[in-house]
């Protein structure tokens, strides 16, 4: 029973990944922790060759397989967020409830925190005939200023910097295109 209560609380910093893995039984290699650490500081969602070559540019030696492997284990346990695409797969953070705004010009996906109105989710009820009990969203666009796009692109090689000065709060992450 414990394990199911802890399953449904949301992870929301690396402690609470850690945590989480200790829960299930899952063993935290340096690898895994590695992984674990580059996805909170990075705070985007990285494919797993991105992570690989992060990780081994940091000088923390790890090789594909056991990022596959790793990347596979912590996404199959709701650890971390997998997000299928038709170029990849591609891994984050976040893996409570949110919605993803698509940049079509830099391919970044950005996560948000949307609450639709009760008003509408009952309309949608009505109509269906269908309890919704969770949604996501997707948005799809361009960047409002190319100055800004510019400012958030990052080259390869910044993932791996100790910067974190990019906030993980929906709110930043929304004002970012305003």
């Amino acid at each position: 029973m414990k394990n199911e209560a802890e399953a449904v609380k949301p992870i929301r910093s690396l402690e609470d990944a850690i945590s989480r893995c200790q829960a299930l039984g899952m063993r935290l290699s340096r690898q895994r922790r590695f992984i674990l650490e580059l996805l909170w500081q990075a705070k985007k969602h990285m494919t797993a060759r991105e992570i690989y070559d992060c990780l081994n540019q940091q000088g923390k030696a790890i090789g594909h397989t056991s990022v596959y492997q790793n990347l596979e284990a912590l996404s199959s346990q709701g650890i971390i967020e997998c997000i299928e695409r038709a170029d990849g797969r591609l891994y984050g953070n976040v893996n409570e409830a949110h919605s993803h705004v698509y940049c079509l010009d830099t391919n970044e996906i950005i996560d948000v925190y949307v609450e639709l109105p009760k008003e509408l989710l009952a309309h949608i009820e009505q109509q269906t005939g269908v309890r919704i009990d969770n949604y996501r969203i997707n948005f799809y666009g361009t960047r409002i200023s190319p100055r800004i796009a510019q400012a958030e692109i990052q080259a390869p090689t910044e993932c791996c910097s100790q910067n974190g000065s990019k906030a993980n709060s929906p709110q930043t992450d929304v004002s970012l295109t305003r």
